[in-house]
This record gives C-alpha cells, sequence and structure tokens, in this order.
C-alpha cells in the first residue's frame, strides 16, 4: 500500500515538472540570451573605454558653441564611418544621424546625445581644459562643456562602437543622433523638421544627461521629469527725465522692480503648486545711463519653468496682466514677450520606463538607480517624446567621496564630471537599445 501510494504522489509531480518546465523553456531561453547580450555588450564597452575617454577629452578641449559644432561634428561622422553605419551629415546645420542595421529585421530604437558647449569660462584645472574663446552676443567670452555634452558624445560614440560590433546579433535597427544646439533649445526641432525621426522610423528613443549626483548611478522618473521652459522679455517705457525732477517723467525703473516683486506672488500665492511646481525668474535687468537720469526703457530677461500645459498657459496669462497692469497704473506702458527658444515638458512613457528599468538596474546596480524628483532645468528632448515613446535619465558624475549637493552644478566654470561614470553610460545606452530590440522580436 505504502509503495503504491508513493508512485501515485510521485507521478503527479512528474507530471507537473514536466508540464512547467516545459512552459518555462521559452523564458528560460530568452534569460539565457539576454545574459548572452548582456555580456558580450560589458565585454565591449570595456574594450572601448580608453577611446571613449580620449574622445571625451578632445571635445571637452574643443566645446563649440550652438550650431557651429563643426569640429565635433566631423569627428563623430569619421567615427560613425570607420564602424560602417550609414551616416548622414549636415541634418540641422551641424548634427549627424547614423544607422546601424542589424543583420535581422526588427524595429528601430534611437539613441541621442546633444554636442554644444556653452558661453563659459572654464576656471576647472585640467590637462584638457578649455581654452577656447569666441564671439557671442557681440562679446569675446570663453566657450566650455560646462553642461557635459562632450561625456554624452563621447558615451554615444562609445554605444556604437559596441553596438556596431554586435550587428549580426542585432534584430532591428539602432538609430545615433548626434544633435547641435540643445543649449539654445532649437536643435531638437530643426532635426526632427529635417527627418531624424523618418526613414527609418523609430518606435523608442533614450536619452541619457549628465547630472552632479552620486557617481554612476541613473536617476529616472516616469511621466513629467522635467521641466518646460519658456523665455521671459519685458521692456518698460516710461519717459526720460532728470533724476533730480522724478514728477516731470514716468520711472522705469521704479515700475520694473514693482513688476519684479509682484511676479513672485504668481507661483508663490496665486498658483496650486501642491498640484505642479512653477518658477518664475528674472535673471536680467538692463536700463539707464547715469546715476542722475530717469531712463525712457528697461528691458526684464527671465525664465519661466512649468510641469503642465495647462498651468503654463496660465502662467503666462498671469504675468501678461500682472506686467500691463503694473505699467498702467504708473502711467508707463509694457511688452511681454515668451520668445520662440523654449522647450516643453520632458515626459517619459511611462509603459517603457517601467519596461526598461530591469535593464538600467542590471547596468548600475540595484542600488544605483534612484527615484528622482521633478527637475526645473528643461531639455528640448522633449520634442522627440512629443512623437515617439522616450525615456530619459540622468547619470551620476559627482566624484566618489564628494557630496553631490556640494559640487558644483551644471552651468558652472568650475562643472566637472568624474569620468568613472563613462562606461556605465555606455553600457546603459547599448543594453537599452537591445534589450528593446529583443524584447520586441518574439522568439528572436
Amino acid at each position: 500500500m505504502y509503495r503504491t501510494d508513493r508512485r501515485c504522489v510521485v507521478l503527479p509531480r512528474l507530471v507537473v515538472l514536466a508540464v512547467l518546465s516545459a512552459g518555462c523553456l521559452p523564458a528560460l531561453r530568452a534569460q539565457s540570451r539576454f545574459a548572452t547580450l548582456a555580456a558580450e555588450i560589458d565585454r565591449r564597452a570595456a574594450a572601448a573605454l580608453p577611446r571613449v575617454v580620449a574622445w571625451r577629452r578632445d571635445i571637452h578641449q574643443h566645446p563649440e558653441l550652438s550650431f557651429a559644432e563643426v569640429r565635433t561634428a566631423k569627428l563623430v561622422a569619421d567615427q560613425l564611418t570607420a564602424l560602417g553605419l550609414e551616416v548622414r551629415t549636415g541634418v540641422a546645420r551641424t548634427g549627424v544621424v547614423g544607422v546601424l542595421r542589424g543583420a535581422r529585421s526588427g524595429p528601430v530604437v534611437a539613441l541621442r546625445a546633444g554636442m554644444d558647449g556653452l558661453p563659459v569660462t572654464e576656471l576647472v584645472d585640467l590637462p584638457f581644459k578649455s581654452t577656447v574663446r569666441t564671439q557671442y552676443n557681440g562679446q569675446e567670452v570663453g566657450v566650455m562643456h560646462a553642461c557635459g555634452h562632450d561625456n554624452h558624445v563621447a558615451i554615444l560614440l562609445g554605444t556604437a562602437e559596441v553596438l556596431a560590433g554586435m550587428r549580426e546579433r542585432l534584430p532591428g535597427t539602432v538609430k545615433f543622433i548626434f544633435q547641435p544646439a540643445e543649449e539654445s533649445v532649437s536643435g531638437a526641432q530643426l532635426m526632427i523638421t529635417e527627418g531624424v525621426l523618418e526613414d527609418p522610423a523609430p518606435q523608442a528613443i533614450f536619452g541619457l544627461h549628465v547630472w552632479p549626483a552620486p557617481l554612476g548611478t541613473i536617476s529616472y522618473r516616469a511621466g513629467p521629469f522635467m521641466a518646460a521652459s519658456d523665455g521671459l522679455n519685458i521692456v518698460v517705457r516710461g519717459r526720460q527725465t532728470h533724476g533730480a525732477l522724478p514728477w516731470g517723467g514716468v520711472d522705469p525703473i521704479v515700475v520694473a522692480s514693482q513688476i519684479v516683486l509682484a511676479l513672485q506672488t504668481i507661483p508663490s500665492r496665486q498658483l496650486d503648486v501642491t498640484r505642479a511646481p512653477a518658477i518664475v525668474t528674472v535673471g536680467m535687468i538692463r536700463g539707464g545711463t547715469r546715476g542722475n537720469i530717469i531712463p525712457d526703457s528697461v528691458i526684464l530677461e527671465g525664465t519661466v519653468r512649468t510641469f503642465d500645459e495647462g498651468m503654463r498657459a496660465d502662467v503666462k496669462q498671469r504675468i501678461r496682466r500682472t506686467v500691463e497692469q503694473i505699467a498702467q497704473s504708473a502711467g508707463a506702458t509694457a511688452v511681454v514677450d515668451f520668445g520662440t527658444a523654449n522647450a516643453p515638458v520632458a515626459i517619459n512613457d511611462s509603459a517603457l520606463t517601467e519596461q526598461v528599468l530591469p535593464t538600467l538596474r542590471r547596468v548600475a546596480g540595484p542600488d544605483k538607480v534612484l527615484l528622482a524628483g521633478l527637475s526645473m532645468p528643461s531639455e528640448d528632448f522633449a520634442y522627440y517624446q512629443q512623437r515617439v515613446p522616450g525615456v530619459f535619465f540622468f547619470l551620476g558624475v559627482a566624484p566618489d567621496g564628494q557630496d553631490p549637493r556640494t559640487v558644483a552644478p551644471n552651468h558652472s566654470p568650475y562643472f566637472f564630471a568624474d569620468e568613472g561614470a563613462l562606461p556605465v553610460g555606455v553600457r546603459a545606452l547599448a543594453s537599452l537599445a537591445v534589450d528593446y530590440l529583443t524584447s520586441a522580436v518574439p522568439g528572436r
């Protein structure tokens, strides 16, 4: 009886195990395939690292402003051509696009990097420090990769090298977008206008930005991530008079001062910032020629940041109303202009973000993939995300042993990106591309 019972119990277990094994085989094979590809990416990224570092230092030492990235574009095009990619130059004036077609058919994924530097004189003491100077808005200025785009270009070139070496195992196409003029918030729009998201059209797009966060970390956020940005230009016109006879004119400096203070009540008193934050900043005031002359006009320039298109329109209306009514009450006039170099909210596709999180955790380590808060700086990567599901994330470059809260931020003349993050960036972009293509093609 005992032996019979035992056989009756064991047989169903064997049957269940056989059924489960048969059902799990595709998943096990997929896991094995992913592991093999991940190991190859890591190996190729390590081999490419010396060149990635060299590219980064070369580009850092020779920064170029928006739409002037001629040398950088040539370096990029030469490297992509050497890798055997289809290369298109002159996109959006100085942009470069490389297309890597895998040996097997499949979807298209795009990877993007900005190329331009900033009109900032570098104060970091490096062997490859920038000494470039140029004319900008009628002034001679230094030029520096103070936002880390040298890292972005080098990382994407390294990614291209890694993936070109895996061409025979790629079930699909990777499009590499080297974009000009991110800093002037105009490069992405022009590239899109000139067909960067066509022929072939990507089904997903990924990008990164170096950030003063712990070294090698990846910070992400699903949904709204980086703020919409609008310019702010206000011209207040009064009536010029002697500084000792203010009643003889209309003082635009006093009016402008009232406007600056009143604008701060918009985010602090008029908006529900528990729903979404907003910022109105006046960063420049220009007016007058002498201390004893009340000038005819004053110019205010600033920036507006919001996270919701409805709030964005509402804030603009409130700014316009506030400015015009204050000016009118003083007998002055004022004109408000929000400019054209603006960016929408950068919104990470929620489903795609959830899909790629395992990839990011595998690359950086589970404890180094961090949930980010809302970020007030803007990114014209948002224009791609309006047309294609995309994920944008931050790559931590604060040196080990330093508090990220105290290191110089992006756009500072002291901004410094630790090269220890470069291999993480290469592995992240390469892995995102491979995992997306592989998971999007069942059975591959």
